[in-house]
């Protein structure tokens, strides 16, 4: 039974060292729209926010052990959305209040490391990066929706937890193994359709969902979305890659 609330029986990117899939692998799930789609438009990156240890340390299976994750990884799709075109308009969203809460535990400015990825692609390959900040779901749907015709979302991609109908930007980040700030599949009809550009490339790279979300997603929007039918790994992220699925998941637009 599909769970209603994104609460019970979470997933999170597990880290599994090992590098589970080929680069052959994933040029086949991009094909044509690896570097991204449409330029003409705004790109969206989401990055969700990482747990603490203090409730990590505790767990039997061990994840999300590093800060750092769903920023490195936002920062190689980046890149990479770049070298398909050097002019796209990419934005980036964070939610900011799991990275305070973080750099407070580890005493490091974790707000200040998130900012410098920005300034890197300024001064390293003159690139901008819109930065924005979003403390809930809300004002997240709000930045998507409020957009003139001439400027729509062509592309939209999250880097953070997951379950099958739920994106969680925060998770045991304030109690071990539950999340407060969410997208969950019954919220997608907040999105306006005619925000998205009907060629839009959109992937979740969280766990599992393949299996639910990604098929609201469409429902909700009209623009199909990629996602895992498992968890995903971001442990490849060691050897400059983007995350792959564990075990015997595959990519699919459902």
């Amino acid at each position: 039974m599909k769970s209603r609330s994104p609460l019970p029986t979470f997933c999170a990117a597990f880290l599994l060292w090992g590098v589970l899939a080929s680069v052959s692998s994933e040029a086949s799930l991009f094909g044509r729209k690896k570097t991204g789609g449409a330029s003409r438009g705004e790109y969206l990156i989401v990055s969700g926010g990482p747990a603490l240890q203090e409730w990590e340390v505790l767990r039997a299976d061990r994840h999300d052990l590093w800060w750092g994750n769903f920023v490195r990884s936002a920062r190689f799709r980046m890149h990479q959305l770049f070298e398909g075109d050097p002019r796209r308009q990419i934005t980036w969203l964070v939610y900011r209040p799991a990275y305070v809460s973080r750099g407070a535990e580890d005493g490091q400015p974790r707000i200040d490391h998130v900012k410098s990825v920005r300034t890197m692609f300024a001064r390293d390959y003159q690139r901008t990066i819109k930065l924005v900040w979003f403390d809930t779901t809300a004002q997240l749907i709000d930045y998507v929706n409020n957009r003139d015709r001439s400027n729509k979302v062509v592309g939209f991609e999250f880097f953070g937890h997951s379950n099958a109908p739920a994106w969680m930007f925060d998770y045991s980040n304030h109690i071990s193994g539950v999340s407060r700030a969410w997208l969950h599949e019954d919220e997608l009809g907040k999105f306006r359709r005619r925000a998205f550009d009907r060629n839009a490339f959109c992937k979740s790279w969280g766990c599992y969902s393949g299996q639910s979300f990604c098929r609201a997603f469409r429902k909700a929007t009209g623009v199909a979305m990629w996602g895992a039918t498992d968890k995903t790994d971001y442990a490849v992220l060691k050897d400059g890659r983007l995350p792959v699925i564990s075990n015997r998941g595959v990519w699919v637009q459902p």
